[in-house]
C-alpha cells in the first residue's frame, strides 16, 4: 500500500518558492537581444532601428481600446520630457512599480518584448511597455514618415510631437501603422512609444520611408544622453 506524504502549508509554500526561484534563475537571455557593442548603429539594409531603450514592464489593466489605452498611459506615465533620454540602468517607478531601463541591440527587425520581459522574469500580461531611441539623420529629411508596428495597441512619438496611435489587439505588421508628412532634422531625433499589450506575445518595429514611401537607410542610431 503506498503512504502518501503529508506536508503542512508553509512546508509547501517554502518548496514551491524555491522552484520558481530555481526556474527564473535558470532562464536564458532572450535570443535575439543583447547590450550594444559600441555607441553608433546603422539602421539595417530595410531601414528598420535596432538599437533601442526599454523599460522593464508596468502592469496596467491590459485593455486595447482607444480610451483604455490613454488610461494606461496616465497610469504609468514618465516623468521625463518627450525628448529626454534615459540612461541603461536608471530607475524610475511607475504605477507603484519600480523598474529600469535596458539598452539592447536585435538581431531582428522586430524586437521582441515578451522574450525580453521572460528573460527578466517580469509579467507578460496586461503590461506596457516604453522604449525610446534617438535618429541621427545626415542633413534635414522632408515629407518623410515614421512606420511601425506592433503587438498590441501603440502610441509613437516624433521629437515630442504624437504621429502614430494603433489600438485594439493585433499582430506586429510591417508598417501597419504610418505617420503624416514630417521632417527628420539634421542631427538627433527622439522616438519614443507605449506599446500596451493584454496577453501572449508582444513586439514592435520601426523604421522611417522616404518622400517616395522608400526605407530610409542612411540613418543612424545612438543611445548617448547628450
Amino acid at each position: 500500500m503506498k503512504r502518501r506524504l503529508l506536508l503542512s502549508l508553509p512546508v509547501l509554500a517554502l518548496l514551491t518558492s524555491i522552484a520558481d526561484a530555481g526556474d527564473e534563475a535558470a532562464r536564458p537571455p532572450a535570443p535575439s537581444l543583447s547590450a550594444p557593442g559600441n555607441t553608433v548603429r546603422a539602421v539595417d539594409a530595410r531601414g528598420f532601428i535596432r538599437r533601442w531603450l526599454v523599460l522593464e514592464p508596468v502592469p496596467v489593466a491590459g485593455r486595447l481600446t482607444a480610451p483604455a489605452v490613454e488610461e494606461a498611459l496616465q497610469a504609468a506615465a514618465l516623468p521625463q520630457a518627450p525628448g529626454a533620454l534615459p540612461r541603461d540602468g536608471d530607475p524610475v517607478v511607475l504605477a507603484n512599480t519600480e523598474v529600469r531601463w535596458h539598452a539592447l541591440d536585435t538581431t531582428r527587425y522586430n524586437l521582441n518584448l515578451y522574450h525580453f520581459a521572460w528573460a527578466l522574469s517580469k509579467p507578460t500580461s496586461n503590461v506596457l511597455f516604453w522604449v525610446t531611441t534617438t535618429v541621427d539623420a545626415p542633413q534635414d529629411m522632408q515629407d518623410v514618415r515614421l512606420a511601425i508596428g506592433s503587438n498590441a495597441a501603440s502610441r509613437w512619438w516624433l521629437n515630442g510631437e504624437p504621429v502614430i496611435a494603433l489600438n485594439d489587439d493585433r499582430q506586429s505588421v510591417i508598417d501597419d501603422g504610418v505617420s503624416r508628412r514630417v521632417t527628420l532634422r539634421k542631427g538627433r531625433n527622439v522616438i519614443r512609444a507605449a506599446i500596451i499589450n493584454g496577453g501572449g506575445a508582444t513586439d514592435f518595429c520601426a523604421r522611417f520611408l522616404d518622400s517616395r514611401d522608400q526605407p530610409i537607410t542612411t540613418l543612424t542610431t545612438t543611445l548617448a544622453a547628450d
